[in-house]
Order: C-alpha cells, then sequence, then structure tokens
C-alpha cells in the first residue's frame, strides 16, 4: 500500500497486488470487494478485467490494482510511484 496523499490529489492511497493466475485474481478481487462493502465502503468503480491480468478497484480515496505477474512487471506501477511511501509491504 502506497501512500500517495503529499503527491497528487487522485487518491489518498493506492493497493498494489499481484495474482499469480487467472482464478486468483478473480478470488482477490472478490474477497476484496466483499470485505469493503462488509465494512460499509462505497461500491468500488472497476475497469479491466480477470482476463486481462489487469483490474483496477476505485474506493474514492484508495484504488486498488491487481495484477498479473505479467502485467505488473510490464506496466511497472511501483517504479512511476516510487516517490510515494509505502504503508504496508507483504511479500
Amino acid at each position: 500500500m502506497l501512500d500517495l496523499r503529499p503527491l497528487t490529489p487522485i487518491a489518498d492511497y493506492f493497493v498494489v497486488c499481484t495474482a499469480s493466475n487467472e482464478r486468483l485474481l478473480r478470488a482477490v478481487i472478490k474477497e476484496i470487494d466483499d470485505v469493503l462493502t462488509k465494512e460499509g465502503a462505497p461500491s468500488a468503480r472497476m475497469e479491466g478485467t480477470p482476463e486481462t491480468g489487469w483490474v483496477l478497484l476505485d474506493y474514492g480515496d484508495v484504488i486498488v490494482h491487481v495484477f498479473s505477474s505479467d502485467q505488473r512487471d510490464f506496466y511497472k506501477l511501483d517504479k512511476l510511484w516510487q516517490k510515494a511511501t509505502p504503508v504496508v509491504v507483504l511479500q
């Protein structure tokens, strides 16, 4: 999770994660949305599909990017936002 607040007004945080296959990508997206909906978050605006290897879930102040490994390597979102402060890093 990256803290974007000092860098841009588009969102407060980016959550960037990788799923190793399309089935797992679908499961990650569903779990994130289910948990946040249960916690009272507004419905996410979704862009992309699991078949493309990149799905963006926009919750307003928090934007979640779920990538396949290939797409994450290709787009290098972490490098693009390297000035953002990492809040949580899991490997």
